[in-house]
């Protein structure tokens, strides 16, 4: 496949259109080569995520997180702000970023994580549209449905709100959607989650009466890859898509 082929297919599953003002997505190091063969996909580029691409031969690295959000003035393989830049691009390797216009993307992350979580009913969040939101087939306690929610995300989380609320309609955004609780709340979401909430965003919620479940970043955005593998694949035959072997939470429970 042809490079730039691969980035139209990646348009038409991500349309940078959807991408939020800040963001920085699309083709961000271009690769030597106009053959795309191997294409590496995972959450962030790391060092040792650009080591595996290295040692596997891969033309591309596929990320949602983009490795630039602010320009840089110089490239060192000693900074980690542009190591895995430095080792790509000494070894020709491209890097590709779809990160939130992929959130807001039909069948992107958000879409990904109501699936994981069986919401019924699932429309877009507003007023961004970026998250979903969804109703469970049935109500259920708040310390039922965070269980569960740490079951499909095979993560542990940290709660907001009285766990023996009765709760059905829930709103997602996968990643740093804390700010987002005071929009779960005023669609009347009875439950909120999400990846990450700073403390003031907690008692917001708390405030509002929103039960939150705050599951990881990590561990909200990392299922969509799979899909997007899949979807990529069947995109195209003559491309080769893995998933990361190494790539990993940074933030983990002992």
């Amino acid at each position: 496949m042809k490079l730039n082929a691969f980035c139209e297919l990646m348009e038409s599953i991500a349309p940078k259109a959807l991408a939020m003002s800040f963001d920085n997505v699309g083709l961000l190091i271009e690769p030597d080569h106009d053959e795309i063969r191997k294409v590496l996909t995972a959450l962030d580029l790391t060092v040792p995520v650009a080591q595996e691409a290295v040692d596997g031969g891969y033309d591309l690295v596929l990320t949602h997180h983009p490795i630039f959000f602010e320009p840089v003035k110089s490239i060192s393989p000693i900074w980690n702000e542009t190591a895995a830049a430095y080792l790509l691009i000494r070894h020709g390797i491209g890097h590709f970023a779809a990160h939130t216009n992929l959130d807001a993307a039909d069948g992107g992350v958000n879409d990904v994580l109501a699936g994981l979580l069986a919401l019924e009913n699932v429309s877009k969040l507003p007023p961004d549209e970026l998250g979903r939101i969804g109703t469970l087939s049935e109500p259920m306690p708040f310390r039922a449905f965070a269980a569960f929610c740490e079951k499909v995300l095979h993560t542990r989380g940290r709660y907001v709100g009285d766990p023996d609320r009765i709760v059905k309609t829930v709103a997602v955004i996968g990643g740093a959607g804390g700010s987002d609780a005071a929009f779960a709340a005023s669609a009347g979401c009875d439950v909120f989650v999400t990846g990450e909430m700073k403390h003031h965003e907690a008692l917001l919620a708390e405030h509002l009466g929103l039960c939150c479940c705050i599951m990881g970043h990590y561990e909200t955005e990392f299922p969509v890859l799979k899909p997007l593998i899949s979807r990529l694949q069947s995109g195209t035959n003559d491309v080769q898509y893995d998933l990361t072997h190494i790539g990993c939470a940074p933030l983990r429970s002992l």
